[in-house]
C-alpha cells in the first residue's frame, strides 16, 4: 500500500493540475513499481509559505526579497 506525501504552497496549483498529479504518481507507481492502484494512495498537502522555511527563513521571506 504505496503513501506518497506531495507538499505544494497553496499559491499555483488548480484542482485540474493536482488531479493529473495524482493520476501521473498512481500510474508511476503501478508500472515501475507494479502497485495496486486501488491501494496507493497520494496527499497533497497544501502549506503556507509562512509555515516553510528554506535556509533559515520563510518561504514569504524569500519571495518578498525577489
Amino acid at each position: 500500500m504505496p503513501y506518497v506525501n506531495i507538499k505544494i504552497t497553496p499559491d499555483g496549483a488548480t484542482a485540474e493540475q493536482k488531479a493529473r498529479l495524482i493520476k501521473g504518481v498512481t500510474d508511476l507507481l503501478v508500472e515501475v513499481l507494479d502497485k495496486n492502484p486501488a491501494t496507493t494512495m497520494v496527499i497533497i498537502d497544501e502549506v503556507e509559505t509562512d509555515n516553510w522555511g528554506i535556509g533559515g527563513e520563510s518561504v514569504t521571506t524569500r519571495r518578498q526579497r525577489g
